[in-house]
């Protein structure tokens, strides 16, 4: 088995397309318009996403809808990186917020830092 994606709800497809890439740095893999259906939806990952064996975010945008309560049980997406220092800078500098810095974890040691994408979804950067 392998995970294969992850699907967020967004309410402005093309802010969520340029958070994931320009902010987060993946790539737009795949786009679909389904008029009809009311809904539209983009693919984004790292590298080439399911092809190079990586996980994909596929972000929905359901026409006339701009928000979503998120609730209380969504936790956060997690993301491998060489530098969560460096990472934070950059992300910071693209226009993204960091919600919680780099640091040590409570109570350990792995260096962690959040990231909030603009429809309010958290992102955990883990140090490998």
């Amino acid at each position: 088995m392998q995970l294969l994606h992850t699907m967020l709800r967004v309410g402005n497809l093309e802010r969520s397309i340029k958070f994931y890439t320009e902010v987060m740095g993946m790539n737009l893999l795949r786009t679909t318009n389904r008029p009809d259906q009311k809904y539209s939806l983009a693919f984004v990952a790292f590298e080439q996403g399911n092809v190079s064996g990586q996980a994909e975010i596929e972000l929905t945008y359901n026409y006339g809808i701009e928000g979503y309560d998120i609730g209380s049980a969504y936790g956060h997406i997690a993301i491998g990186v060489r530098d969560i220092y460096k990472v934070c800078e950059d992300i910071r500098a693209a226009g993204g917020t960091i919600t919680r810095e780099a640091g040590p974890v409570k109570g350990g040691n792995t260096l962690i830092a959040f990231v909030q994408d603009p429809d309010g979804y958290k992102i955990e950067l883990i140090q490998h």
